[in-house]
């Protein structure tokens, strides 16, 4: 019987050993869940705010100086930006679909370029439900579910194109338009600022004949040939985009009329300046594309911050003749530093 209560002594003190080890196991394991948990809960805590930012489109000169505002502000103000829009501006089911795929990401802010008015308004309704900032940019829409707009005054701009021509035409004479795409709010003002200053203020200027650019330098070429062809005795011409001036600058050139026919361009690509240098350019009314870009950032990060940013940044434009391409502070609205901040 000793025998026996020993061996059943030692049993239970080898049984409550083992109980000891597998508890000392069990709570280290939790303990180590814990301690994973707590770590990846920090590293949530202070990951990067992601901003995506969405242009109209990637291709011309304008759309890159947004995209290196937005990264600069990105690197200034600690928010990751994540840049992506469709190739061209007339890609609308290209821009909607990548908009809704920011949103299903559940991304922090978002900053938009639409290409139309109306084609978002869905994808700005499910933006509002999630509770995603929305900042839009460059040409406005008609849904209210926004935060932020941040854009050149493009009324102002039109109009600014409008007095500058006429000046040029000594106040009268016949004119062309080349216009960018319809639906496009932005261009759509900038072209209305245009027109009714010609209409009101200069009544001895006639608007002769009005073309689409499309968006597409080849394109607003051959509509300026056709204009050219259809009125040679025209006087002057409006672009109201870089796509469209710079197809209207080669419609000039091919036809030996650079110089000879007034020209108000807009916007400021390289080929664009070169022109206003040797003449085929009588002016360029010029945005400031790097500020844009900037601006539409910092606006989300503030609200991130719990502060509220304007509802409405007006950004005007300025016009820009050969002389005053040797002022500092030109050159920097010209070139702005791109290559520092996209690749």
């Amino acid at each position: 019987m000793i025998t026996i209560a020993r061996r059943g002594g030692n049993f239970q003190q080898r049984q409550a050993r083992l109980l000891s080890c597998v508890a000392v196991r069990h709570f280290r394991a939790i303990a180590t869940c814990l301690v994973i948990l707590l770590v990846l809960s920090a590293c949530r805590g202070h990951r990067k705010k992601v901003i995506a930012v969405i242009p109209k489109a990637t291709s011309h000169l304008f759309w890159v100086s947004v995209h290196a505002g937005a990264m600069a502000a990105g690197n200034d103000l600690g928010v990751e930006v994540d840049w992506n829009g469709p190739v061209t501006e007339t890609d609308f089911s290209r821009q909607i679909q990548i908009v809704d795929s920011m949103i299903a990401r559940h991304v922090d802010g978002l900053a938009l370029a639409a290409q139309d008015r109306t084609a978002l308004d869905a994808s700005l309704d499910r933006a509002a439900r999630e509770h995603i900032p929305v900042t839009v940019f460059d040409s406005g829409v008609d849904s209210t579910n926004y935060m932020s707009f941040v854009a050149t005054n493009n009324y102002e701009a039109g109009q600014m194109a409008a007095r500058k021509l006429a000046e040029l035409l000594h106040d009268k004479g016949s004119i062309a338009m080349v216009l960018h795409v319809p639906g496009s709010n932005s261009t759509m003002e900038r072209e209305r600022g245009f027109e009714e200053t010609m209409a009101k203020e200069f009544p001895r200027i006639q608007i002769v004949q009005k073309q689409y650019g499309m968006s597409d330098r080849s394109k607003a070429r051959a509509a300026a040939e056709n204009i050219l062809t259809a009125h040679p005795d025209l006087d002057g011409i409006f672009a109201s985009t870089e796509p469209s001036s710079v197809g209207t600058s080669l419609a000039l050139k091919s036809r030996q009329l650079d110089g000879k026919i007034k020209f108000v361009a807009f916007d400021a690509a390289d080929s664009m300046v070169e022109d206003l240098k040797t003449g085929t350019i009588d002016a360029l009314v010029a945005q400031d594309p790097f500020r844009i870009g900037y601006e539409a950032v910092h606006t989300l990060v503030e609200k991130l911050h719990g502060k509220t940013p304007p509802k409405h940044i007006d950004l005007s434009a300025r016009v820009i003749v050969k002389s005053d391409l040797a002022k500092p502070e030109i050159r920097l609205l010209l070139n702005p530093d791109v290559k520092r901040y996209v690749n």
